[in-house]
This record gives structure tokens, sequence and C-alpha cells, in this order.
């Protein structure tokens, strides 16, 4: 007869025990019977925000609940734990069963620190932490009007900007004088700070909240410092508390700030019972990160089966992206002393900081902060983990290499084989060199499904595909780059499997060459794919979509949206510039004159949108596409019609080019210029296309752009006429749908494509593969199928239908507010 271990807790730690047992010799010596208090098996807790978003609970879990079956673990799901008899090795559940034990293992986790306010039982209050709890917040949006979130940690601000997006307008309470202040430094805060207000959420530092008012329902917040803030919706997110109420009732030793207090090798007092996770206490600390509870899992299966390990602390390193910001530290990041060196790098304007701590002999990097940029953080990890040596000019790490180099001179190259490149699981550089050598794992999912790096909490995955880069790059072989671990193939080679096979929706693709359901990383993918070949409606495939696509309009501040209608090269007649006047007027609308020569109508609520369209379409508008991953405008000067340096007729030609491709859907954004003459007055250069007058005719560029790196485009060709000009463009811009890597821009397009401009020009201009004709052709396809996405939802009820404020309801959001600017509005800050 097998013994038996019982697990109490079937979390993220409790399900890393039960992979790991389940790929142990244990297996065949003990059963395993698993307690769970929620109805789902074990889930992605990192990403719970996603599930806010629209991610159903099955897409977030770690394994469904037939493979516990499949591993003969018996999983007890939505069955709470109540007490732990230690003489009689018993545990007794809610539901009055009593199980008895050989071995016992409690990875009970924590559940959200509540502080102890006056009034925090009243109606309108909740934490973050479980599906449940982000049901019971959705459920409650409609019913509020101003939220608050306690607490400036990680959830806290994933909190606050969730119900942001939600139409709320919020603030963030935090009880130290900066954000995240175990993570930054108060430089560091500050830039997060700025660019969290940016987003219109409000900040207050310094808040200690004292009670909560309101008659039964919330209706505000009081500080200690006699100010207050009026807020009928609350989310606290202030830290986690261990829970070790079981351990406690059962007489085991619990540490005085909360925590189950276990040695090294994770055993409590009594030799039959163990415990890991966020529910212990373990040098003194309770580690509430993914990947020390993951080897705290791995550490107690060694040890059961036989070995003696011991967990000796963990690097806390981290990299997170909070609310489209990036922010990471990692060693020693908040270190001060006279005896080190720091580097700084700021910039607040692009909203930028960089440190790094060097020790006082300059030989070794201790640690460092990054926000708003954080492309170096795992090289720089790694080489504070492994005690690389620096290099001569080490601030080349967050400047950037002179002479074109790679950052600082060093690549995963120079790693050791012994340096850990995933933590969560604790999978070397070395495991992954032998997987690519040895299984074949010749691409990012085969490496995770193979060595399982990767699949914590994602942070590593860039370095895979860098090790994997550099692998098959020393063995002179070509490095097939395929979508996620649903998609065993890169974008072109979906590409074609969707145009060879006719696949009009992504379940058709997923099911034939797919597993799974997807992801946020290739659901978008595909359904650019399925817009790029067909040229059809992406409302078609609204619910793989994001906000913008989904509701054909970009999304603003307060949860407003634009309404830009096509204005071809710039060129409108006096009676639609009439009718955008009265439709701004009747909808109160915010107006302003872009840089591409177009109208901004800002401040449409969602349910308004179909209506503001429908007076636009009747006047003749179409959809301007500037929410969507395809052409925006064809920016023009006025040219030889009015000026008197212009060579050619610029805006004519703009308007040709525009009408040619609006709404052609691609890897990122397009945008064109038209200049009638070399001054370049449309600023055609700055642009993924512009086309330049010239005494003989146009000069075309490609794969430039403006932003925050700006580029000046190429020259393809020169003093060709106009068909020349839209024949190389119609195989520039299918090559470049066809071949892109998912959001790349045509600049960055350009730089990655082996042979550079003079492969394309070879491959555009000269014909060089033999596919222009063939180029020429998809083209003409694509384009025959135009339809304006908008003037298809006005006239289609089902489509129209879409576009409302609340999922389960009908009703207007009134809580939208706006203050006056110049006699106009503009969203109000909360």
């Amino acid at each position: 007869m097998r013994k038996r271990i019982v697990l109490i807790g079937n979390g993220m730690t409790g399900y890393k025990f039960c992979e790991k047992f389940a790929s142990s010799l244990l297996k065949e010596q003990y059963e395993l019977v698993v307690f769970g208090e929620e109805p789902h098996p074990a889930y992605d807790r990192v990403h719970l925000t996603s599930y806010y978003t629209g991610t159903v609970p099955d897409e977030l879990l770690l394994a469904p609940a037939g493979w516990y079956d499949e591993h003969n673990i018996d999983l007890l799901t939505n069955e709470k734990v109540t007490a732990i008899d230690r003489e009689a090795k018993t545990v007794s559940s809610e539901k009055e069963k009593t199980y008895s034990y050989d071995i016992l293992v409690l990875a009970t986790g924590s559940s959200a620190f509540v502080p102890p306010i006056e009034g925090i039982e009243k109606e309108g209050v909740f934490v973050y932490r479980t599906f449940d709890d982000i049901d019971k917040i959705k459920k409650y949006i409609p019913k509020a009007s101003k939220a608050a979130v306690i607490g400036g940690g990680l959830l806290g601000l994933e909190a606050a900007k969730a119900v942001l997006d939600d139409g709320l307008p919020t603030s963030i309470i935090e009880f130290a004088s900066r954000l995240m202040p175990r993570q930054l430094d108060p430089q560091g805060a500050n830039i997060l700070k700025s660019k969290l207000e940016n987003f219109d959420l409000e900040v207050l530092l310094n808040k200690s909240t004292e009670k909560i008012t309101g008659n039964g329902k919330l209706e505000g917040l009081q500080f200690a410092d006699g100010s207050s803030l009026d807020a009928d919706l609350l989310v606290i997110s202030a830290g986690i508390r261990p829970r070790d109420e079981l351990a406690r009732s059962a007489g085991l030793e619990v540490h005085q700030r909360g925590g189950i207090v276990v040695n090294s090798k994770m055993e409590t007092a009594d030799p039959s019972i163990f415990a890991i996770g966020e529910c212990v206490v373990v040098h003194n600390m309770v580690w509430g990160l993914v990947a020390p509870c993951y080897e705290m899992a791995e550490i107690l299966v060694n040890n059961i089966g036989g070995q003696s390990q011991e967990f000796l602390g963990f690097d806390l390193s981290s990299k997170l992206k909070l609310i489209g910001t990036d922010v990471a530290s990692f060693g020693e990041a908040l270190v001060e002393s006279d005896k080190i060196k720091t580097i700084v790098y700021e910039n607040k304007s692009r909203g930028i900081y960089k440190r790094l701590n060097i020790s006082e002999d300059g030989k070794y990097l201790l640690g460092g902060i990054l926000v708003g940029e954080a492309e170096e953080y795992n090289m720089l990890k790694q080489v504070v983990n492994n005690k690389i040596a620096l290099p001569e000019n080490p601030e080349d790490f967050i400047l950037g290499a002179r002479g074109g180099e790679g950052a600082a001179g060093i690549g995963v190259g120079d790693l050791p084989d012994t340096a850990a490149i995933c933590s969560c699981e604790n999978i070397t550089k070395g495991d992954i060199l032998s997987a690519i050598e040895t299984d074949g794992a010749e691409s990012v999912p085969k490496i995770k499904k193979c060595t399982k790096a990767g699949t914590g909490c994602g942070g590593c995955a860039p370095m895979l595909d860098d090790l994997l880069t550099h692998y098959m790059k020393s063995q002179g072989r070509e490095v097939r780059k395929t979508i996620c671990e649903h998609f065993d193939y890169t974008r072109q080679e979906l590409y074609d499997l969707i145009k060879i096979n006719e696949f009009k929706s992504y379940n058709e693709l997923i099911l034939a060459y797919g597993k799974g359901s997807g992801c946020e990383t290739c659901k978008p993918v595909v359904a650019s794919l399925l817009a790029s070949i067909w040229n059809d409606l992406i409302t078609k495939q609204d619910t793989i979509q994001d906000t913008n696509d989904r509701f054909l309009a970009n999304i603003q501040q307060r949860g407003v949206y634009s309404v830009v209608p096509r204005i071809p090269g710039g060129e409108i007649t006096p009676e639609k510039l009439i009718v955008i006047g009265q439709v701004a007027k009747k909808y109160d609308l915010y107006t302003k004159i872009t840089g591409g020569q177009r109208i901004d109508l800002f401040g449409a609520r969602v349910d308004q949108l179909p209506a503001i369209w429908e007076e636009l379409i009747d006047a003749g508008f179409e959809s301007g596409h500037a929410y969507g991953k395809s052409l925006r405008t064809v920016k023009s000067c006025v040219g030889s019609t009015w000026c008197r340096y212009g060579m050619h007729d610029s805006v004519s030609f703009a308007i040709e080019v525009e009408d040619r491709y609006k709404g052609l859907r691609s890897p990122h954004k397009l945008k064109g210029g038209v200049s009638g003459c070399v001054r370049e007055c449309a600023e055609a250069r700055g642009k993924d296309f512009g086309i330049i007058a010239t005494e003989k005719g146009w000069n075309l560029f490609v794969c430039g752009n403006g932003g925050a790196n700006p580029r000046h485009a190429d020259l393809l060709a020169s003093d060709i006429d106009k068909e020349i000009v839209v024949k190389y463009l119609d195989r520039f811009l299918m090559y470049y749908i066809k071949t892109a890597e998912p959001l790349t821009r045509t600049s960055k397009w350009l730089a990655s494509l082996e042979g550079g401009l003079g492969y394309l020009k070879d491959v555009v201009v000269k014909d060089s593969l033999g596919i222009g004709n063939k180029l020429e052709e998809e083209m003409a396809e694509l384009i025959s199928h135009y339809k304006c996405e908008w003037t298809e939802v006005v006239r289609t009820p089902e489509l129209r239908n879409k576009f409302r404020h609340f999922v389960n309801s009908d009703e207007i959001d009134n809580n939208i507010k706006f203050v006056p600017l110049r006699d106009q509005k503009i969203p109000a800050k909360a």
C-alpha cells in the first residue's frame, strides 16, 4: 500500500508541488490528495488583471482538472480544510470529511492584507486577490462613480488601471512617501508617478486612512492628516498576510508577524508536517514572489524523496509592466553607501530613469533600477548574479554602446552555463542549450515545453530568444521565431497557412494548426493576419482584438473615444467641414486639427459612436482608421496647384495613394507623405513611405518614421513616374505585410532585413526573386475588398449593438466628467 501525502492549498505553489511530484519517483510510493478552497484548479495569479480585462478563467489555469486525473492526483476543489489533528494525523474539511495523512504539506498561501480601518466592512469595499474578488468588483462598477485604491505596489497599480479603464476616475493611496518603496528610489518613483498621472490616475502619497465614511455604503475616506477623499468604490491592495490559521490552531510555531515557521528544509517542528510558499517564514522573512515559492516546492519534493536540499534565500529581482510602463529592480537596488558608485540616467520628457550601483573598486555591478525602459534588465541581472567583470564603460549598459557594438560588449554568449536564465523554474543556460542541442528545441515555445523555462512570470522570454538566436547563428543555421506556445509557426508561416487554406476565423486556424485556446500574444497577431490577407471587417474578429479595434476608435482619457474621419490628402470641401462642425457641436466633442491633416473629435461615449458615424457617413466621410494597425494618412503639401515652388500636383497624388491603400491592415501602423518639391513641407521622409517631386518625376523613399526614435526614410527609386511609384509601393507594402514580425514598424523591419536596403531594392525594384507580379496581384486583390468599417457597423444592427458601455446593461455612463478649456471641454481630473 502506498502512503499518503495530503497537500492543503492549490495555488501556484501547491500546483508546483503537484507538478514536481508527478515527474518524480514519489508517485510510486505515495498517493497525493490536494485541497483547494476555490472552485477552480490552480491558476496564474500573477496575471490576474487579464481576467479583469476579459480573459476567461480556463486560459489562466496552470493545468486543467484533467491533468490531475492523468497523474493520479486526487484534487478536491471548493473544499476548505478546517482542522488538523496532529496526534491522529488527520485533516477535516468543512464538508465534515476526514482524511488521514502520512505526510502533510501546508501550501495555504496568503490573503490580502486588510488594514484595521474604521468602516472597512461597508458596502463598496473590495480586495484584489482572486477570480471571485474580480467578479464582485466588476458587478459593482455600474453602481460607482469614483474609485480609490489603497496600495501603491504592483497589484494596487494594476487594480487602479483596471477600474480606470472601466470609466471611473481613480485615486491611488499610498502610505509611504513614494510608490513601490521596496523596488524604487525616490527619483525612479517620481518618474513612475508622473507616468501614472499622464493616465489621469491621481496619486496620493504619505496618506494613512483612518476612517471609511458612509451610512452602510462607502461614500469617502478620511486620512490621518485631516484631509479626505470622496469615493464610492474602494479596492484594498496593501500587501499580503500569510494564511497560518490552520497551523496556529494545530499548535505549530507561527512567527510573531505571521507565517508558519520552517527551517531551510521546509520542515516544521512536527516531523510529519511541512510548509511551503507565501504561508511560511524562512530565514526570518516571507518570500512573496513566485520564483522562491516554486523553489521551496521543488526542494520539498526532492527532500521527501530522500535528498537533503536547503532553501538558502533567493534573488528578489523583478521586472514588471505597470500600466504600460516597464519597472525593474535587480540586485542591491536601493543600497545607499559612500562605498558604492552610481551611474544615473534620467530623461523626464520621455519618462525614463536608469540607475546602476557599482562596487567601490569599479569592477562589479551590484544592482540597479530601470523605469520606462527595461530591455537591459535580463542581461544586467545576469551580470550581477554571475559577478561578471564590468567593461571599461559600464554606462554603455543604459546609454547604448558607441560604435554599434552590443550592450557594453557583453552578450548571452559570455554567460557561464551555470547562469540561471529562468528564476521561476531554476533553469540554467546549460539546461537550455542542452534542450536545443539534444532535444531539438529550436523555437522558444519548444524550449518552454522542454525545460519549463519562461512558463512562470514570463520575464525571461526575451533572453530565451536571445540564447536560441545566439546558438543557431553559432551553428550557421536559421532561427525560426514562432508566435507562441499555441502556434509552432512563424508569422510568415501562419500568413501562408491562412491564405492557402482560406481560413476566415481564429477558431478555424487554431483547430487546424494550433493547440489550446490561445493567448493575448497570438490572438491579436492572427486578427491582424486575417485582416491583412482578406481585408475583411475587423469587427468580425473583435473577440481577439484590443479595445481600439473592438470599438473602431482610440480610447482616450477617462474612457471616452475619438472620432477621426478620413480626409485624403488633407483636402476637404466646405460642405464637409460644416458637417464636422455640426456633429462636433451636436455631441459636444472637443475638436482639433491633427498633424496628419485631419480633424480629431474627442470625448465621445462608446454608445454615441454609431450615431456620430452615421451622420458623418451620410455626409460622405469614411473611417480614418486612426485606431488600427493600418494606413493612417498620406500627408501632402499644396504642391504645384498653389505653391510657386511646387513641381507636381502633390495633393492629387496623395489623395490617389491614400484612396488606394485606405483600410490596408499591416503588422504596424503606416503613414505616408507626398511633397511637391525638395523643400519637403509634407515631411515625407519621416514616414513609412514618402514621395517627393523632382524635375524628372518622383523620388520614392521607404522605411522612415517619427516618434520617440525618428528615422529618415531611405531612397528606394529616383526620377520615376506615378505609375512606377504605385507599382513599387504595391510591391514594398505587400512584401512588408508578408514578412514583418508582429508590431514591427517598417524602419525596424528594414534594420532586421538581411541585406538591408540593398536587398529591398533588389526585391522591389529589380524583382530579383521573381515575385514582383505576384505582389502586385495580391495587393490588387486586397484593395478590391475594401469596405469602410464604420459604414458596415452603422448599417448592421448586430454590429451596432456591440457599442455600449456596460456588457450587461444598456445604461449610459453618466460618470464621465469634463471641465471647460478655451471654449471647449476636456476630461476632468480626479
